[in-house]
This record gives structure tokens, sequence and C-alpha cells, in this order.
């Protein structure tokens, strides 16, 4: 389990820095039983306790999706930087080349070279 505290003293942190802190961490642990959950189904001979186990990493999903959430509304550029590589088909590493050198804010209008479609 990671360490729960801080790099920093908590001291010379805001209370802002220490809830991300806190919310950040949550997350790893949740995505750890995400994936605890999901080796432990693949590797169970009983097919009950694989539903169990099933069930139990699909209620983890849940908490991580939560998380992030409150991440993404307490952190402006990960939002941002989420609008462009989230909910999309495109090719990943497609995305991230053509990415305002600045991050998703520095230009807001970005085609990822597919063009207008207005007018069409």
């Amino acid at each position: 389990m990671p360490n729960d505290l801080p790099i920093e003293p908590p001291s010379t942190l805001s209370t802002a820095s220490q809830d991300m802190h806190r919310a950040i961490l949550s997350l790893t642990e949740e995505l750890d039983a995400i994936d605890w959950y999901r080796q432990r189904a693949e590797a169970c001979a009983d097919a009950e306790l694989r539903e169990v186990f099933r069930h139990n990493g699909n209620e983890e999903k849940e908490h991580a999706a939560m998380l992030v959430e409150w991440i993404r509304r307490h952190d402006t550029r990960l939002a941002e930087t989420m609008k462009t590589f989230l909910f999309t088909e495109a090719p990943l590493a497609g995305i991230a080349a053509v990415a305002p050198p600045g991050g998703p804010s520095a230009q807001r209008d970005a085609t990822l070279g597919i063009g207008s479609m207005k007018g069409a």
C-alpha cells in the first residue's frame, strides 16, 4: 500500500492540496482493488466465487469513477486534458501528436486534423 502521507509536510500544504492528495491516494487504492478482483476472478476455479469477485470489482469501478470526477472538478488543467483524450475513438497517440504544446486549453478549437463540419 502506498504511503498515505504527502511528500511535503502537511503543515506546508493548503487544505485543498491535502484533500487532492487524499482523493488521488484513494483513487490508486480503488484501481488496485479493481486489478486484484480481476486477477482473483480470472484465477478462481469456483464459478460462484468468480462472480462475487467480478461483482466486487465492478463496485470498485464505481468508486474509482466517483473519485476521478471529484478530481476533475477540482483540477481545471486535468479537466481540459480529459476533454481531449476521453470518450473518443481517435488513436490516443494521434491525439497527443496534434495536441497544442501548451496543453488542451492552449487551443480550444483544435480539429485533430479532421477539419470543420460547419456548413456540411
